[in-house]
């Protein structure tokens, strides 16, 4: 599915820079501008390199001048905002911008028509630009490339100070090498130009930055002739082949679709859309999966709800193996990590949900691949988890005598809704949050099935669950509500209607009658529901914050109190076709209510789905403009709306969901048709 915009799409320079494109390399470094080629944030880059996968990233070149000269005029083709209100208006001859697989721009300019093209390799901090020129005019026109550069970690700014050498085919700057090849003319040029950031300002981050040329590459077209500009950047030196680059980059994307093996068009772009999430980490010699970008690294909840979506539903079973044991390895005291050791900095493990989620993803891996031989090698690792939960380990996290967990103590914040300023907690959930609580039920009717079939006896995992089961029934419905509670703490946020109870219904194995279940959905729609995610609080609590945007500490009072986040809309999805049975009708409607979502995979980062929404009126992306589990989440809920799945009901009225064989679930389940 190719996206095309037009001069309609790019009436004005604001206009032209509302949306973006994204190509990862799975390093961490991507290649981002506005579909005008601005820089509009200072984690925009035509080249974001990493030094060290995936963190360790810098900007090197951060954007294209690009002028068309001819003896008479210049013409400036490239667009780009300036600290003191200038700027460069080129996408006044932009006719189109595509994006399929690679970025493609054409440009008109009064007999001259430009098209220029981006790609990325996987695996490189690499990028190559391709211009075609088709000059019908009777003189000759000469194209100008001057690469504006930073070489500074993202998000810094260059110094005045900073040295950058220019030997003939590299520049070397804070220690980085950034090798060029060409078929161009190469000429020394210095300047200095300040960007200004108009999407930086909106949330009150850095509204300027700094970047610095050395360099020009030039190519001369004659009249009535075309020509081809070929420009490699490199970390490596040696890179000459640019129409490869190209090749490699769709190469790589059309196989991340063939993995997956969808039918659905948008089902086909969220596969390759997901794979640009994965990457390499140095750190353990194994893959992860970026949050989101340009701002997020590798979270260790994040990855665990994005995987199932991401690389599971994606057919990346390898990669699911290979980020599984990574976590694995690093398991300790029952916890994953949820930011991982980069140089001598240990693990952080501040999170609730990671390793409950581990071992879900475990099981869906599983469902998926049928891979006993890995569930056994992993098993000793979910055993500690669930012991361990059970004991007690960091941050209060523990099982109380009813069978429900407790988490958060302190000024820790451990779950998803984790936003910490200073001593202030704006979504304070110590207690018994109710989607961990699904998790940890789910866990251990996982363990219950998985110790089955690894044939051991007794493990007590049922026994427990059973307890779990019972207790939440008795203090997570609420009645007057027709909902569950977001929380059990004693305080008045335990009856604030919240995204966080749809967990409870889309896990495979849930707590409630399937009445209940129907009354979760309902609620979550009536208060919660916007076609582009779930707000995270309903409209009615004197709470709610409808805008998320300012300085920091305006966004992260907002961030978690009714801002619409799009991933748990998947989490919905699944529960509602999980409420109707799987049946024919509700995955039509489903279906039809996905729709949408291509009109907002149009908006912002192109081809992406975004983290954030306003909770008011969720009409433009904000916060990351892709995020791994939103990209995750909607991936799932596709392929399943596509797929004929069980809904069984436990002789005990409680409801399991999957899409196993029948066989299996006869033997684990104890279901009934």
């Amino acid at each position: 599915m190719k996206w095309i915009y037009g001069k309609q799409d790019i009436k004005t320079l604001e206009r032209g820079q509302e949306n973006c494109y994204l190509l990862t390399n799975g390093l961490g470094g991507f290649s981002s501008l506005t579909m005008i080629g601005s820089a509009t944030r200072n984690d925009h880059a035509l080249l974001m390199g990493c030094t060290q996968a995936p963190n360790h990233r810098y900007n090197l070149i951060h954007r294209l001048r690009e002028v068309l000269e001819t003896k008479k005029e210049k013409k400036v083709l490239s667009s780009q905002e300036f600290d003191g209100g200038t700027a460069e208006e080129g996408y006044r001859y932009l006719s189109s911008f595509t994006f399929e697989d690679t970025p493609v721009w054409r440009y008109e300019a009064g007999g001259v028509q430009v098209r220029k093209e981006i790609g990325m390799p996987h695996m490189e901090n690499t990028v190559a630009v391709v211009y075609e020129i088709e000059n019908e005019t009777l003189e000759a026109v000469t194209l100008q490339v001057t690469p504006f550069l930073q070489f500074v970690r993202k998000g810094e700014d260059l110094k005045e100070e900073q040295n950058f050498q220019w030997d003939g085919n590299s520049v070397i700057s804070n220690g980085i090498g950034l090798f060029f090849e060409t078929n161009g003319e190469i000429l020394q040029k210095e300047e200095t130009e300040t960007c200004y950031y108009s999407y930086d300002v909106c949330d009150g981050r850095r509204p300027a930055g700094r970047t610095k040329a050395v360099l020009q590459i030039s190519l001369r077209v004659p009249a009535r002739k075309t020509g081809r500009l070929e420009i490699i950047a490199s970390t490596c030196a040696g890179r000459k082949d640019a129409e490869g680059i190209l090749s490699d980059t769709k190469q790589y994307r059309q196989e991340l679709e063939e993995w997956a093996g969808f039918t659905a068009p948008m089902a086909k772009v969220l596969a390759k859309s997901a794979g640009q999430f994965v990457s390499r980490r140095e750190s353990t010699d194994g893959k992860t999966i970026l949050a989101g970008y340009p701002f997020f690294e590798d979270w260790g909840r994040d990855t665990m709800i994005a995987l199932p979506g991401v690389c599971i539903s994606t057919g990346q079973y390898e990669t699911t193996k290979e980020i599984l044991r990574t976590f694995a390895v690093h398991e300790k005291g029952g916890l994953m990590p949820n930011l991982f050791p980069e140089g001598k900095n240990e693990p952080r493990y501040n999170t609730v949900d990671a390793a409950l989620l581990f071992i879900n993803c475990v099981y869906l891996y599983y469902q998926a691949a049928g891979d006993l031989d890995f569930v056994k090698e992993v098993w000793p690792v979910m055993e500690r988890i669930v012991a361990n939960y059970q004991a007690g380990t960091r941050h209060g996290i523990r099982m109380d005598e009813d069978g429900l967990i407790l988490a958060g103590e302190g000024l820790d914040q451990v779950t998803w809704m984790d936003v910490r300023v200073g001593d202030l907690l704006p979504t304070p959930r110590h207690g018994k949050p109710v989607e961990v609580n699904a998790y940890s039920y789910n866990a251990l009717r996982i363990m219950e099935m998985f110790a089955s079939e690894l044939g051991m006896e007794y493990t007590g995992y049922g026994v427990l669950s059973d307890k779990v089961r019972t207790s939440f029934r008795q203090q997570f419905w609420n009645e007057e509500k027709g909902c569950l509670k977001d929380l059990i703490s004693g305080t008045k946020a335990d009856t604030q209607i919240r995204c966080n109870q749809i967990w409870a219904v889309s896990m495979p194995f849930g707590m409630m009658d399937e009445e209940q279940e129907r009354q979760v959905v309902r609620t979550v729609y009536e208060k919660l529901y916007t076609p582009y995610g779930l707000r995270t609080l309903e409209e009615a609590d004197e709470e709610f914050h409808p805008f998320y945007g300012g300085e920091m500490i305006k966004r992260d009072l907002a961030y978690h109190q009714g801002t619409v986040w799009v991933f748990p809309l998947g989490a919905y999805y699944l529960a509602y076709l999980k409420v109707h049975g799987y049946s024919e009708e509700a995955r039509q409607h489903v279906r039809k209510q996905l729709e949408v979502m291509e009109s907002a995979m149009r908006e912002g980062c192109i081809r992406q789905l975004p983290e954030i929404y306003d909770g008011g009126n969720p009409t433009s992306s904000k916060g990351c403009f892709a995020q791994a589990w939103s990209v995750g989440g909607i991936s799932e809920c596709t392929r399943r709306s596509n797929k004929n799945l069980h809904r069984k009901e436990n002789e005990d009225g409680t409801v399991i969901t999957g899409d196993v064989t029948e066989e299996l679930w006869k033997k684990h389940s104890g279901c009934v048709q």
